[in-house]
C-alpha cells in the first residue's frame, strides 16, 4: 500500500517540534519510532499533512538514575532499555518488558515515547508504567506539565497529550525494601502484541507482608488500566497461594473485555486472571 502525499520535516531541537505542532495543528502527526503510524499511513487510516520527525532530537534520548527517579527520554528504543545493565539492577521490570515487544528489528527502531503516547489497547509499555506508578512529562507551547500515568491513558488510542504536546520523558520513583517484579503477557502469533499483558510490581514489609503493589494490565480493555482491586486484595497479606490466587479474581473487576476473531471477552478474562496469578507469582518469587 502507498501512503496519501505528505510533507516532511526532521526538527533539531524539542522547541523547533513544538513550534511546528503549534503551526500545523491536527495536521501534523509525530514520528518517532513510526511502527505503528507508518502501517497506518500506508493503510491510508492515517492521512496527516504533515510528518514531524522528531528521531534526531538527541535530547529525548537518554536513560539516567538519580538518588530517588530513574528518568528516560521519550526517544529510548526499546533495546536500549532491554539491554541497560542499570536497569536490570533497579528496576528490572522495565528491561523485561522491553524485552517483549516485537522483534529485534521492532526493538532496535521502535521507542517507549511512541508506544506510551499512542496508547495502543495492546501496547506493552502502558500496562508497565502503570504498575510502577510512572509520570510522563509533556512540553508544549504553554511550558512543561508531569502527568500520572493514572491519568494519561483516556481511551482506545488516547491519552492525556495536547495536540501541541510532546512526551518528553518517563520518571520513575525509585522504591526502597524488598522488591520483586515481572512482566507475563500472552502474545498475538501474528501481531507480537499483548492479547494479555500483566506487569507487577511489589514490595514487602519486615515482617514478610505485602506493603507495596503496582498491577497493569493491557490487552483486556480499549486502555491498559490499574487492577486497584488486585492490588488491594495483596496489601497486609503474606504472599502466599491462596492470597494471590484470590487477588488474581480480581483482574477483570468494573472491566467489559475486549472480543475479537483471535479471542473473545470470556476467553481474556480468564486469561487476564491466570496471568495476573503468574505475574504476581514470578514478581513474589524474585523478592
Amino acid at each position: 500500500m502507498i501512503p496519501a502525499e505528505f510533507d516532511y520535516q526532521a526538527p533539531q531541537t524539542l522547541a523547533d517540534a513544538i513550534a511546528l505542532l503549534s503551526r500545523h495543528g491536527d495536521d501534523a502527526k509525530l514520528l518517532a519510532g513510526g511502527h505503528s503510524l507508518i502501517p497506518a499511513m500506508k493503510l491510508r487510516l492515517a492521512q496527516p499533512q504533515l510528518l514531524v520527525d522528531i528521531g534526531r532530537i538527541k535530547e529525548l534520548s537518554y536513560i539516567r538514575e538519580t538518588a530517588d527517579r530513574i528518568l528516560i527520554g521519550a526517544m529510548t528504543t526499546h533495546y536500549e532499555i532491554e539491554s541497560s545493565a542499570s536497569l536490570k539492577e533497579s528496576c528490572p521490570l522495565l528491561p523485561e518488558c522491553a524485552a517483549h515487544i516485537g522483534d529485534v528489528q521492532v526493538r532496535n527502531r521502535g521507542t517507549i515515547g511512541g508506544s506510551i503516547a499512542h496508547s495502543d489497547p495492546a501496547g506493552d509499555w502502558p500496562a508497565t508504567v502503570l504498575a510502577l506508578r510512572a509520570d510522563l512529562v509533556a512540553t508544549g507551547p504553554n511550558g512543561e506539565r508531569v502527568i500520572t500515568a493514572d491519568d494519561f491513558f483516556i481511551d482506545l488510542f488516547t491519552t492525556a497529550l495536547q495536540p501541541t504536546e510532546i512526551l518528553r520523558e518517563v520518571r520513575i520513583n525509585r522504591l526502597a525494601g524488598k522488591l520483586g517484579q515481572s512482566y507475563k503477557k500472552v502474545r498475538h502469533p501474528a501481531s507480537g502484541f499483548a492479547v494479555v499483558g500483566v506487569a507487577v510490581s511489589l514490595g514487602l514489609a519486615v515482617d514478610g507482608t505485602c506493603e507495596s503493589a503496582g498491577i497493569g494490565i493491557t490487552g483486556v480493555d480499549s486502555k491498559a488500566y490499574r487492577a486497584s482491586q488486585v492490588e488491594a486484595a495483596l496489601l497486609g497479606h503474606k504472599l502466599d497461594e491462596q492470597t494471590i490466587a484470590a487477588a488474581a479474581d480480581h483482574a477483570c473487576d468494573g472491566i467489559d473485555p475486549n472480543s475479537d476473531l483471535y479471542a473473545s471477552a470470556d476467553y481474556r478474562r480468564q486469561l487476564a486472571r491466570v496471568y495476573t496469578r503468574r505475574a504476581i507469582k514470578a514478581a513474589a518469587s524474585k523478592i
